[in-house]
């Protein structure tokens, strides 16, 4: 494989490897697998949307929605776990706290059944902080999108 093809190369990470690079779990968990992830630059993750998301128990019945929040957070967790991917590190030694979400705009709701794909791609990167915009789309239309900000903190050896 050439040096260029090597760099082209996309990344995946089924559900054991997300869970090794992100510190959530279920129920806070909002990422089932990450389908592309390209360095540092950019992510693909999905979010299979079910009835029985503990969520929709108040939001709302009879009707159930996806919280507008989980939406982003689940843009939060895609990006995360793309950069510490990226670095080479495991999400057990490593926290990923959220700094600014900016023109967050909702576009349609997300119900379940629908299968969200969550878009990731990077604004810019200083030291530990990082920013990307997010968007969700179900069925390839837009649904939700934002910019959001985030720092990457050692915990330390375990």
């Amino acid at each position: 494989m050439s040096e260029v093809e090597a760099s082209e190369k996309l990344d995946s990470a089924d559900i054991s490897r997300v869970l090794e690079l992100l510190p959530h779990r279920y129920p806070m968990l909002m990422i089932d697998r990450i389908i592309e992830m390209k360095g540092d630059e950019s992510a693909i993750g999905i979010k299979n949307v079910t009835n029985n998301e503990p969520f929709f128990q108040g939001h709302f019945p009879g009707h159930p929605v996806m919280p507008g929040v989980l939406i982003v957070e689940a843009m939060a967790q895609t990006a995360g776990a793309l950069v510490i991917n990226h670095l080479g590190t495991s999400g057990s030694n490593q926290l990923v706290y959220f700094m600014t979400v900016d023109r967050a705009r909702f576009r349609k709701p997300v119900v379940p059944g629908d299968v969200l794909h969550v878009h990731v791609t990077k604004l810019q990167s200083r030291g530990s902080v990082w920013k990307y915009h997010g968007e969700g789309r179900v069925n390839g239309q837009l649904v939700a999108e934002c910019d959001l900000g985030a720092m990457i903190a050692g915990l330390g050896p375990k």
